[in-house]
């Protein structure tokens, strides 16, 4: 009798594998009244590290500038080691590239919240993110530059 091995997913383990902080202008720069304009970039990276165990790194940069000024720089890497057993080799990729910053974001947000709290100034709170959304266009992209013709 075979025995049946259904698809598992679970979190090993969640950590900060990188935090950087940044106030190049301080002090000065805290005597300023206008609001900063805030940028902010994803990335997400995952690699296997283990039978059936993968780390997936969840990077999120946020600059924040006063004209050509920046007030603060924060990045943060929010890590995880999740666990995929018995899961077709196809939606490994999704997996990693969408339900694992789906679990690391939250985490993400916290740190550069309080990392800029720690810095002298008001929180960033991080808007939700559709990682689905991304992976999609990621993927498309990849789809029209194979198909675009070589030049």
């Amino acid at each position: 009798m075979e025995q049946n091995n259904p698809p598992s997913f679970g979190i090993e383990k969640l950590y900060v594998k990188d935090l950087s902080l940044e106030v190049p202008n301080a002090p000065a720069i805290f005597l300023e009244q206008d609001a900063p304009e805030v940028n902010i970039q994803l990335n997400t990276s995952g690699q296997m590290v283990g039978e059936n165990a993968y780390e997936v790194v969840l990077t999120v940069t946020v600059t924040a500038k006063l004209g050509e000024k920046t007030v603060f720089l924060v990045e943060v890497g929010q890590a995880g080691v999740f666990r995929i057993v018995n899961v077709p080799d196809e939606q490994i990729e999704p997996l990693i590239a969408i339900a694992c910053p789906n679990v690391l974001f939250p985490y993400a947000r916290e740190a550069v919240s309080d990392a800029v709290v720690r810095a002298g100034f008001q929180p960033i709170v991080l808007q939700p993110v559709n990682f689905e959304g991304m992976y999609m266009q990621r993927m498309q992209e990849q789809q029209e530059a194979a198909a675009a013709p070589l030049q």
